[in-house]
């Protein structure tokens, strides 16, 4: 009786450990698998980076000039051609359409949705009497880092203008996981000196960070 007592003692024994062993296993994947979500939803991407390259002024037109050098980087992070911009002041901004999908796919980190999408449109400067304009992408149309080898110009024309009718119409929108999208343009004061990163957050939209330049470059003469 008594060895038949030990035996049921050890088994409950077992089973308790087991139970308490699922249990603390169970919360360190919970754990876990919250932490990628917060770090899904607050996560972001560089997608620019901008500079001045030169600054003029114009005594005669009481103005001076900013030359900008703007990059932007496709989705595998590598560097498009640079574009140059001079603007009569530097309040710059950059004017983008952002998409954003539903919560969902940002948490599980969807390959196609997991994070906003985006595409620059135009590098302006408001003015008194209007703005000044440089177009860097057009509706409509095959945004600059996004084209696609291996298949016609028509089939990836055909994919974008779906693209665009998705981000546009309310109802197309919502049928395939985008939550809202919308025109952005942030900006500020673009300064020699300093170097100007553009992120999108992977839940939200843009913003522009800036920092001094690298040692290295400092003092040197960026030629175009």
């Amino acid at each position: 009786m008594r060895k038949f007592i030990t035996k049921v003692v050890a088994l409950i024994v077992v089973v308790v450990l087991a139970f308490v062993a699922f249990h603390v296993i169970q919360s360190i994947i919970e754990n876990r698998s919250l932490k990628k979500i917060i770090q899904r939803l607050t996560a972001d991407s560089r997608i620019a980076e901008v500079m001045v390259v030169d600054v003029k002024s114009d005594p005669a037109k009481k103005k001076t000039y900013t030359t900008i050098k703007f990059v932007e980087y496709d989705t595998n992070m590598k560097a498009l051609p640079p574009k140059y911009f001079t603007f009569s002041g530097n309040i710059i901004q950059f004017q983008s359409m952002v998409i954003r999908f539903d919560d969902f796919y940002v948490k599980k980190g969807d390959a196609l949705k997991g994070k906003s999408a985006y595409v620059f449109l135009k590098a302006f400067t408001l003015k008194d009497n209007g703005a000044e304009v440089f177009e860097i992408n057009k509706i409509n149309e095959v945004p600059s880092g996004y084209e696609i080898e291996g298949i016609t110009k028509i089939f990836e024309k055909d994919l974008w203008q779906k693209f665009w009718k998705y981000a546009l119409e309310g109802e197309e929108a919502k049928r395939v996981g985008i939550k809202n999208a919308q025109i952005e343009a942030p900006g500020m004061k673009f300064i020699p000196g300093l170097l100007y990163t553009i992120y999108i957050e992977h839940d939200g939209g843009m913003r522009i960070d800036a920092k001094p330049l690298p040692d290295i470059l400092k003092g040197e003469k960026v030629s175009f």
